[in-house]
C-alpha cells in the first residue's frame, strides 16, 4: 500500500505542475522531532483549493498519532514516525471524495 500511495502522490503532483503552478506551490514532507512526521500539501491552485476538511485526530498512544487538518490553503498532516503513510492516506481518501 505504500507503494501504491506514493505513486498516486507522484501523480497528483505531477497533474499540477504545469510551468507555474510548481514554483509556488508543491509538497512537503518532513521529519518532526518528538519523533514524527509533518506533511504539508498545498492547495491553492487546485480543485481541492477551498473543499471542506472534517479534521483527524487519532492520538492511540504517545508515539501512535495522526493529526490532519486544512488551513491557509494547505493539507497539513502529523504524526508518529510510523503514521507517513496513514497521513498520505487520508489525503489521497479527502483528495478521490466528493466533487473534482
Amino acid at each position: 500500500m505504500t507503494e501504491d500511495v506514493l505513486r498516486w502522490l507522484q501523480a497528483w503532483y505531477a497533474r499540477h505542475c504545469d510551468g507555474d503552478w510548481e514554483h509556488s506551490w508543491g509538497v512537503r514532507i518532513e521529519t518532526l522531532d518528538n519523533p514524527g512526521w509533518h506533511v504539508k500539501i498545498d492547495l491553492a491552485g487546485t480543485s481541492l483549493e477551498g473543499r471542506p476538511f472534517t479534521d483527524v485526530v487519532e492520538m492511540r498512544s504517545e508515539w501512535d498519532w495522526v493529526e490532519c487538518r486544512v488551513e491557509d490553503d494547505a493539507f497539513r498532516g502529523y504524526g508518529g514516525a510510523g503514521t507517513l503513510t496513514e497521513i498520505l492516506e487520508i489525503f489521497r481518501s479527502w483528495a478521490e471524495s466528493g466533487p473534482k
